[in-house]
């Protein structure tokens, strides 16, 4: 008679063949989750769909084709807010757009959107800063629910007075009531806002570059994946933008670990601000690098 094996060893190998069947049944790639994320919501899939056991979930996911889509949007984490951690939008507003506004276009990816927040919100810095009209935001998720939310613009109401300290805590410099309709228990984002963003399908996981960026936001997305899927995606934000261009990541990520973080300076270290390509030169003198100073000689 076989060995009984612990109840956690039994659930790894279950979780191992949940993860194959999403990959060779809908060529979905979860391995390179964060274990701990990933385990945290497989359980509450199990639970939410009355599943008994994660290989009753897997069951059903090899068995019943239209159940992918559920399981995706449980995997996925569509949790955001507008102008949330207002200093790293006030840090995009006074330091970012002013650099940007001397390009003729200006291309913006937000990967992660979930449900459109931080979309809005950057439609509403440019707007204010005069530069949306020759912008366009590209926003991808891999949740096809959320992208459904994310371009409906549509919110509960409970959420408008949080946003609308956000927004002034960012230096906004109107009312943020400027910028929705509040009907019954839901506000809607004015559509005008709507008109330079592209909400787009795009896995991190397994997708190479979406497009040419000045600046690429995907902010508390990094932190739910595997240190090699970490570097995967960070590869992708570098090959993306243009020399010069902007990287804003969340306040619990960074590039420090990164093979690509040679080839970005830091804006601003706390809020996880870098700029790609942009270091100031310097000189060797007696095997120690120095930067140069604004005359020209080095400093040392």
């Amino acid at each position: 008679m076989p060995a009984s094996i612990p109840a956690s060893e039994l659930e790894q190998i279950e979780l191992d063949l949940f993860v194959q069947a999403l990959k060779r049944r809908y060529d979905l790639d979860f391995s390179q989750y964060a274990p701990a994320s990933l385990i945290r919501r497989v359980r509450q899939l199990a639970r939410d769909h009355r599943c008994g056991s994660i290989s009753e979930l897997t069951t059903r996911l090899l068995h019943e084709p239209d159940f992918v889509a559920m399981v995706v949007q449980g995997l996925s984490v569509p949790v955001s807010e507008m102008f949330r951690d207002p200093p790293v939008f006030r840090a995009l507003r006074e330091q970012v757009l002013p650099m940007l506004a001397s390009y003729p276009q200006i291309t913006i990816w937000q990967a992660g959107c979930a449900h459109g927040q931080e979309a809005y919100s950057l439609a509403i810095l440019l707007d204010e800063a005069g530069l949306y009209e020759r912008s366009h935001i590209f926003a991808t998720d891999f949740n096809a629910d959320a992208l459904r939310r994310a371009r409906e613009g549509i919110y509960p109401a409970r959420d408008a007075q949080l946003w609308s300290r956000n927004y002034l805590e960012a230096g906004g410099e109107r009312s943020l009531a400027d910028y929705y309709s509040a009907r019954y228990n839901f506000i809607k984002l004015d559509q005008r806002l709507c008109r330079h963003i592209t909400f787009a399908s795009h896995n991190l996981v397994a997708d190479k570059v979406f497009c040419e960026a000045h600046l690429v936001l995907c902010r508390n997305v990094l932190i739910y994946f595997s240190a090699p899927l970490q570097n995967r995606t960070l590869t992708l934000f570098h090959d993306s933008l243009v020399r010069g261009g902007y990287l804003c990541l969340g306040l619990r990520e960074g590039l420090d670990f990164s093979p690509v973080a040679a080839d970005f300076s830091v804006l601003d270290a706390a809020l996880r601000l870098y700029r790609r390509g942009h270091r100031p030169p310097s000189i060797e003198f007696g095997g120690t690098v120095l930067p140069f100073t604004q005359d020209g000689t080095g400093s040392g």
